[in-house]
């Protein structure tokens, strides 16, 4: 693949669809009214909350194959494929090798061989991603859609020191 480490690589279909919500509407003195935030005990947030952690918990005990870009790595051999996408980083990973394919397929590059690593997801999250030196998380099964999932650099998926929602002088 020609994809560099940290080289912007289109994620097409990249996880489930996410929208931001509209501006709130100006007040009449001209300042803007927040959205009110969810409550912390509303069923709906919680059930979500738990389905996210089980989903997290999976995937840190799953082995994953992570492709390897072309360019080096931190040790100086090939890195791993990623794609950067709103300023974060993202490590593609894919739960099996008709995953890949898939992904190859979108990109038109599936005649050419992948070749990948195989990896825990706890060392992607816990190892690979304080050392990508950037705001860096995973996204998995990139190509699938909505069957896809990312998991952002935020506390609670990665360590604190490599969470952008970590403030310095924070206590870990």
């Amino acid at each position: 693949m020609t994809d560099q480490p940290g080289e912007s690589v289109p994620v097409r279909g990249a996880s489930r669809e996410h929208r931001e919500p509209a501006p709130p509407e100006p007040a009449p003195d001209g300042t803007r009214e927040s959205a009110p935030e969810p409550a912390l005990d509303d069923p709906e947030v919680a059930a979500r909350r738990r389905e996210f952690a089980a989903l997290l918990g999976e995937f840190r005990r799953t082995a994953v194959l992570v492709p390897l870009g072309d360019g080096p790595g931190p040790d100086g051999e090939r890195g791993l494929l990623t794609a950067d996408l709103g300023g974060i980083r993202f490590i593609l990973a894919f739960s099996d090798e008709q995953a890949l394919a898939r992904y190859a397929q979108v990109r038109g590059e599936y005649r050419r061989e992948w070749t990948y690593q195989t990896i825990l997801g706890a060392r992607l999250l816990d190892v690979a991603v304080p050392t990508a030196g950037v705001p860096c998380g995973v996204a998995l099964d990139c190509a699938d859609g909505e069957n896809g999932m990312v998991f952002p650099p935020v506390r609670g998926i990665v360590p604190d020191e490599a969470a952008v929602d970590h403030e310095e002088g924070e206590a870990t």
